[in-house]
């Protein structure tokens, strides 16, 4: 059985490290992961300077808490559970807020090289209350290099994890408002929290389908080395430009290409429909007819891939591998999967 790995977030003031104190104690054998920030020596001038001391303040955050989960995370869930008041993942928020341009872009350079080396939460348990009760708690617990907070930061910072937790697909998350909690000093605020996580992390413990193993087995077949390796020479021999985001403006005209092509197809289909032909035998004519450029044009797409992930230094068939593995036992949105019959 996997041991659950759960991280809190949330706003600065918000109750992250009191709550991972506390859900410590309600899972057996559980460890806990507290984020080490009092030692950021550029912190109490990042508070009065943002734009000064952005960069400094969040590439010591970066390495710092890199260094701390990349050992600490692994041999944690090896014993046992993990409660966590921080994410990894989460430094990138960060920089998206007070970084900008150059440092921006060499910022995401090195989080997304090291994020590939540590674990992902099994669920972040997302902290949320009114922007007066985090001010009045941040006021109340009166650290030194917090009294210069603009309140203003509070407010976009509250708005960045919004933004982020909405967008985020591959770990769950759990939205709790603790305006009105108070799980220190009420046993039964901290039984609530309790119950809403454990509930969490029931619904989503991934499953094993029966096609899993057949599923993994073939993930072991792939020749994406190869194919990589021969676009390392083919670009090298060619003079190609490797300049990563030239390469992303061509896979996203290649993408406009696919788009193109399935337009027509989607035309051909409507014209054929209204001739008399079924949508099904309609449809298959349509793609009959574009098949071979549609294949040339996903050849293209598929090269340009291979092209970033070498520019990026990614191993593509590690990395499809390892999300492949998750994704077999993945809960999809209902969106995405045809309706029970």
């Amino acid at each position: 059985m996997t041991n659950h790995f759960i991280a809190i977030e949330g706003v600065i003031g918000v109750g992250k490290t009191t709550l991972a104190r506390l859900l410590q104690s309600k899972f057996a054998n559980a460890s806990l992961l507290l984020e080490v920030f009092e030692e950021n020596p550029f912190l109490s001038n990042f508070y009065q300077d943002r734009e000064r001391y952005a960069f400094q303040t969040q590439l010591f955050f970066l390495l710092s808490r890199y260094h701390q989960q990349n050992k600490a995370v692994p041999e944690a869930l090896r014993r046992g559970p993990l409660v966590a008041d921080y994410t990894f993942a989460k430094d990138e928020l960060f920089a998206w807020l007070n970084l900008k341009d150059d440092e921006l872009a060499m910022y995401g350079r090195v989080h997304a090289a090291l994020s590939e080396k540590i674990p992902k939460p099994n669920l972040i348990v997302y902290l949320k209350a009114e922007h007066s009760v985090v001010m009045r708690r941040i006021a109340l617990r009166d650290r030194p290099y917090e009294r210069d907070m603009d309140p203003e930061y509070i407010r976009e910072l509250a708005s960045a994890y919004e933004a982020w937790l909405s967008s985020l697909q591959d770990i769950p998350v759990l939205t709790i408002d603790v305006s009105t909690l108070d799980f220190l000093a009420n046993e039964a605020d901290l039984d609530h929290v309790t119950s809403l996580v454990q509930a969490a992390l029931a619904h989503h413990a991934p499953q094993s389908p029966s096609v899993s193993d057949a599923q993994t087995r073939l993930l072991q077949q792939g020749k994406l080395p190869a194919y990589q390796e021969f676009h390392r020479q083919l670009d090298s021999s060619k003079g190609f430009d490797p300049d990563i985001f030239f390469n992303y403006i061509l896979l996203t005209e290649e993408v406009g290409e696919i788009a193109s092509e399935f337009v027509k197809i989607w035309g051909d289909g409507k014209r054929l429909q209204g001739d008399g032909r079924s949508p099904n035998d309609a449809h298959q004519e349509a793609v009959n007819r574009h098949r071979a450029s549609l294949r040339s044009e996903l050849a293209d797409l598929f090269a340009y891939t291979l092209k970033l992930a070498n520019y990026a230094g990614i191993d593509l068939e590690q990395a499809y591998v390892e999300k492949m593995r998750k994704n077999i036992g993945r809960e999809w949105p209902s969106e995405r999967t045809l309706p029970a019959d």
